[in-house]
């Protein structure tokens, strides 16, 4: 209850800090916002145009598929291509079943990424798996690689499940089969991690992730976690879904762990819409840290959910295209000027509360409502400086808003 009455997220767990390319993850740094493409890796031109499309909307991470020969021959050409465009966004190689072999055979794709995923569940089985792995960590070791050992109930390690199965069997009051998957995924982590440092592999080097599709389970596994170890955690609902399902799961299970000061790394695992954009998920990834008030990425618009008062389209019309501007713009912005991701945007309804939530963001409109007049006062900074009128609103209120970003907010590289 004091957390909830507090107004803010609890402070940061404490872990270690891991260096992945320019990319710091841990305590010490801002919760990092990561992707993966759905290309075909082997196909090096797709690959790094959907990688550029990632980084630039948003995400410091971008994982791709190794999963074979042709796929790790072409991770070089990628990261080439990548630096041809000036983007150096560190490049994560998702590894399972071949990893020990595709690296060893390939040793231009190692040095080309920046951070090894790898599953304990899919390095291999009995006798394998521990030489399989310890080859993977070697090969990190060689190339000064980070590794996320990242755990996922779907490919759990049946060895670890049956042993925990075993030791639950034995007990005086023996947990129920979703309290022992949960065990099972924790200690399947932790045993890998340690496992990793006894091959040499620094614990400066490891991240750890446990992934389920449940809600409420991911949320104990991860606060289990969190409890028995100072890794850094990468959080995630796996398989989360499509569309508003998918939004919501993610959100409901990771602002509970954020809030709780868990989670150093985030991705949201969305199915994205038939020819939908791949960058939905950095979109929603960003929007559950902004709008806990983790980090800023663009201005934010609140805007008005509608009701009778409001049977006209404009305010929906200009809402949607005063973010799409935001967003357009922001990549430039974000170039030119200091703190321009925290400007606050209102576009309002009506007069009911239009004029006072204009006044606390810091360009705010409020529209006319149903029989209210013709007029739309714009207030910066909450003072009203001038009213809108007529066909030609939404171009106007965008070329206000580009004039004060430029007369409110510090050119970057130019003294004060």
């Amino acid at each position: 209850m004091d957390l909830l009455l507090s107004g803010r997220a609890a402070p940061r767990r404490q872990t270690r800090l891991v260096r992945v390319g320019r990319v710091l993850i841990g305590s010490a740094g801002p919760v990092v916002v990561q992707s993966m493409t759905n290309t075909d890796t082997a196909d090096d031109f797709s690959t790094t145009m959907q990688v550029a499309q990632l980084a630039r909307a948003g995400s410091e991470l971008v994982r791709i598929t190794v999963n074979n020969d042709e796929a790790a021959k072409a991770v070089p050409k990628i990261r080439e291509k990548l630096l041809q465009m000036n983007l150096d966004v560190p490049l994560v190689g998702d590894f399972h079943y071949n990893g020990h072999k595709l690296l060893a055979d390939n040793p231009a794709c190692a040095e080309a990424l920046d951070k090894l995923r790898i599953n304990p569940g899919n390095v291999g089985q009995g006798a394998k798996r521990d030489t399989q792995f310890a080859s993977i960590v070697e090969m990190a070791c060689k190339y000064d690689k980070p590794v996320r050992i990242g755990v996922n109930w779907g490919s759990l390690d049946q060895s670890v499940l049956a042993r925990i199965m075993d030791e639950n069997a034995k007990r005086a009051v023996p947990l129920d089969a979703g309290a022992v998957m949960r065990e099972a995924l924790v200690t399947s982590a932790l045993e890998s991690a340690a496992k990793a440092e006894e091959y040499g592999l620094g614990g400066d080097k490891i991240i750890l992730s446990a992934k389920v599709s449940s809600v409420q389970d991911l949320i104990a596994v991860y606060r289990d976690m969190a409890a028995k170890c100072d890794y850094p955690l990468h959080l995630g609902l796996t398989e989360a879904g499509m569309g508003s399902k998918g939004i919501v799961a993610s959100t409901a299970a990771l602002s509970v762990l954020l809030q709780e000061g868990i989670g150093d790394t985030i991705r949201i695992s969305l199915t994205p819409e038939p020819n939908g954009s791949r960058t939905q998920e950095v979109v929603v990834a960003q929007e559950i840290l902004q709008t806990m008030g983790l980090r800023a990425f663009t201005p934010m618009v609140t805007a008005c959910p509608g009701c009778g008062r409001t049977t006209s389209t404009l305010f929906q019309e200009l809402a949607s295209d005063v973010q799409s501007f935001v967003r357009d713009n922001m990549p430039v912005w974000r170039d030119q000027y200091d703190g321009v991701e925290n400007m606050t945007l209102a576009v309002m309804g009506c007069i009911v509360n239009g004029p006072g939530e204009s006044k606390h963001a810091n360009i705010g409109i409020s529209l006319p409502g149903t029989g209210e007049s013709p007029a739309a006062p714009v207030f910066e900074d909450g003072v009203k400086t001038l009213t809108l009128r007529g066909d030609n609103i939404a171009n106007e209120f965008k070329a206000i808003i580009e004039r004060y970003v430029a007369r409110t907010y510090p050119r970057k590289g130019v003294p004060a």
